[in-house]
């Protein structure tokens, strides 16, 4: 259950508040005795970064705020404190809490952030997870003060979304196939006022996505092919933005089957799927006056049945033909075909993102998304930002063409990989290979599941890649609604 983020504009003597200060300003309204005054300052003075102070029917919790000399720095600290917080509430089983800043809403926003990301749990399939009650402590978070309401209804909208993605990374894959998958894509984004179509294997067999069927060959399941619009009355682009996200619902390597302990977290392979469903859903919810489209090719990758080998050659959807060289390197063949499908949009900028390969996860770990662009440099700019304003930083790899090199076929147009060398960046290219429009290619393998918690990520699926693409439509959004007024002007 999402604990929704509300707003409070009194306060009650015995309301658990969390308050952000600056250096010892205790606000008046913050009903504390003397002593607790004198063992808060004391605690201040000695640089305590949270200090619980416990009157028994409530908690008052005080936060120091520290200063970066970059602000997104500090608002990730916060994030961070909220949940350690949370471990707090959660200890004291405490279901509600006020949160409020003496100097910065942005502030008090960060943390009630952090609180609410920090507060989710899978716990669906033990005994102990009560029904319609999986996230607990805190149910519902509170700001105090005077909010912008298109603030709060973002901030809920895209927090809601990293729940939503991190569901759908955390469900086995005997619940998860990619017809299941479709179904829920379509009943939740639906229901938020996204339109959704939904491609099933005759369909696809009709367009020819030689792509996703080969990758199905060896599965007992049916592809699927999602499609996702949001077009609000009059967007302020003409043209839209296209997010492809990856859909392997179960990874096994196909015929190169991945070592045991690669493969233990494969469920996770369509994390990158999730994340498009989830930024169109938040979008719409919130929404955003930017159409997008979002596109989700669907299948598990298995060696049985007809399962593609080594050395098969398949026939992509723009007619591109594939020499195949490993069949675990699949998830670009599903993405291929969507790639060339979103030129039909005729869209001014393509992202895809994926759980993609190993190379980007040895390279960055779990720190960065490794990122790969032929785009204008002030429209990756403004994604760089936004990664940094959400902390879903981005680590930018080359993209030269020789790159391209590297995966050309003697006997077909192009194989599915390259050298051992440089295969993130290789896979990038192959992806770049079936579209002549603007591409960021952005490889979440490191990011979309973690093994422990860590601050407000939860061990397994992550949502990462929500919040940063959610922003970055939001700030397109924002920059088009300017020049349009200059325009107009």
């Amino acid at each position: 259950m999402y604990p929704e983020i509300k707003i409070r504009k009194e306060i009650s003597p015995d309301s658990s508040v969390a308050i952000i200060i600056k250096e010892n300003q205790l606000p008046d309204w913050l009903v504390l005795t003397k002593t607790e005054q004198e063992y808060a300052r004391q605690r201040i003075k000695e640089g305590e970064e949270i200090i619980v102070i416990n009157s028994y029917y409530k908690l008052s919790i005080i936060i120091s705020e520290k200063e970066f000399p970059e602000p997104y720095r500090k608002h990730e600290e916060l994030r961070r404190r909220a949940a350690k917080v949370r471990k707090i509430l959660k200890e004291h089983k405490l279901n509600e809490i006020t949160v409020a800043s003496v100097h910065n809403n942005f502030s008090a926003i960060a943390f009630a952030e952090g609180l609410v990301l920090s507060s989710y749990e899978f716990n669906k399939y033990n005994k102990e997870g009560e029904k319609g009650k999986m996230y607990a402590y805190p149910g519902e978070v509170f700001l105090y003060g005077e909010y912008n309401a298109d603030d709060l209804k973002w901030l809920n909208a895209v927090s809601k979304g990293v729940y939503f993605a991190r569901d759908l990374v955390n469900e086995p894959n005997n619940y998860l196939n990619a017809e299941r998958f479709a179904a829920i894509v379509n009943q939740y984004a639906g229901s938020l006022g996204v339109k959704v179509d939904i491609y099933g294997k005759k369909k696809l067999e009709a367009l020819r996505m030689g792509g996703i069927l080969s990758v199905n060959k060896g599965s007992v399941d049916p592809p699927t092919f999602s499609i996702l619009e949001w077009k609000p009355e009059q967007p302020v682009n003409k043209k839209p933005v296209v997010l492809v996200g990856k859909g392997v619902m179960f990874d096994t390597g196909g015929i190169n089957l991945k070592p045991g302990n690669y493969i233990e977290d494969m469920k996770s392979d369509m994390a990158g799927g999730a994340v498009v469903v989830a930024v169109l859903s938040a979008i719409a919810e919130a929404a955003i006056n930017v159409h997008v489209i979002g596109l989700v090719p669907a299948t598990d990758n298995r060696p049985g049945n007809d399962a593609i080998v080594p050395g098969d050659i398949i026939s992509m959807y723009d007619g591109t033909r594939v020499e195949i060289i490993n069949t675990d390197a699949e998830g670009r063949l599903i993405l291929a075909d969507a790639l060339s499908f979103a030129d039909n949009y005729d869209p001014s900028l393509i992202i895809t993102v994926a759980t993609l390969t190993g190379s980007a996860e040895n390279a960055f770990g779990n720190q960065a998304i490794a990122a790969m662009t032929n785009a204008d440099r002030n429209i990756f700019n403004l994604l760089y930002e936004s990664g940094n304003y959400v902390y879903e930083r981005l680590a930018e790899m080359p993209f030269f063409e020789e790159y391209g090199e590297m995966i050309k076929s003697e006997i077909a147009d192009i194989k599915n990989l390259g050298e051992k060398k440089a295969g993130a960046i290789t896979a990038g290219k192959f992806l770049e290979h079936f579209t002549d429009l603007p591409l960021i290619h952005l490889d979440i393998a490191g990011c979309a599941i973690s093994q422990k918690d860590e601050h407000y990520r939860p061990k397994g699926g992550t949502g990462t890649g929500v919040r940063l693409l959610s922003e970055f439509i939001k700030r397109m959004g924002e920059q088009q609604k300017e020049k349009y007024k200059l325009t107009k002007k």
